[in-house]
């Protein structure tokens, strides 16, 4: 189950503890930025899980760890429901395909892949974003809204099914840039796509057996309490204090997963 040699198989509660704290981690970076895959998922293949289980792993933490930043975006009335009905169904749908995918290959490939893809996933996550004054995107074109953005939903879900790391940034770009939400509320509305990306690679990944169910449940715990607390940060400070901790732990663990695959 565990990389032969590894934290998990050799230290198995200290492995688990640094796990659940990397997951409360994840879960208030996510909140205010999105992100939490960047962290998850090289600390999941760090500490010993193979690759394709750590992304399984990350759908299982992060799927209903997003549940508690929505409850508290939703109580905020900032989340822009008109969005949700025409791209969630697309993003679910793009989701599970790219987790179709991603299934199909061997575990070195996929390990060789996720390592590639992480240093494009931060470019993603550091890409500046400037604030508009529109809250609800009312100046919209129906082609925007009812076909372009459905289309950007459904290849951001691929991306998320198949390795996910930068998937809220990119949706809170698309609402942002595209469809003209404000950054507040492109935040809060994003995480509902991600709720329903999500679910989409859960399933597939969960039906391929690519889950640990009884490790999963502290840090589903943790990482909600992680999404609580950031969410609630959002509406009053913004993301000013979490980019250059989430850079500089990711140089860190990229360098060690290139190091560890090439």
């Amino acid at each position: 189950m565990f990389v032969e040699g590894s934290l998990l198989a050799d230290h198995f509660l200290i492995g688990a503890a640094l796990l659940i704290a990397a997951s409360f981690i994840a879960g208030f970076i996510d909140s205010i930025a999105g992100g939490a895959g960047l962290v998850l998922i090289p600390s999941f293949i760090l500490a010993g899980l193979p690759t394709q289980l750590a992304l399984g792993q990350e759908k299982l933490v992060s799927t209903l760890g997003t549940l508690s930043a929505i409850r508290t975006f939703h109580r905020s009335g900032v989340i822009v429901w008109s969005f949700v009905a025409v791209g969630v169904p697309a993003a679910l749908l793009g989701a599970y395909v790219g987790a179709r995918a991603i299934l199909y290959l061997d575990e070195e490939t996929a390990g060789k892949i996720v390592a590639l893809l992480l240093p494009v996933a931060l470019m993603i996550f550091l890409i500046p974003r400037t604030q508009r004054t529109e809250e609800g995107g009312s100046a919209v074109s129906d082609f925007n809204r009812k076909v372009l953005f459905p289309l950007l939903a459904f290849g951001i879900g691929f991306y998320d099914g198949f390795f996910g790391p930068g998937t809220g940034t990119l949706l809170i770009l698309a609402m942002h840039l595209v469809m003209g939400l404000s950054l507040v509320a492109a935040s809060a509305t994003s995480k509902l796509f991600n709720l329903a990306s999500n679910v989409g690679a859960f399933i597939a990944f969960a039906l391929a057996g690519k889950m640990l169910w009884g490790l999963g449940v502290p840090m589903i715990a943790a990482s909600m309490a992680g999404n609580h607390l950031g969410s609630r940060m959002t509406l009053s400070r913004g993301d000013r204090l979490i980019r250059p901790i989430l850079l500089t732990m990711m140089i860190l663990l990229t360098g060690t997963l290139m190091a560890k695959y090439f």
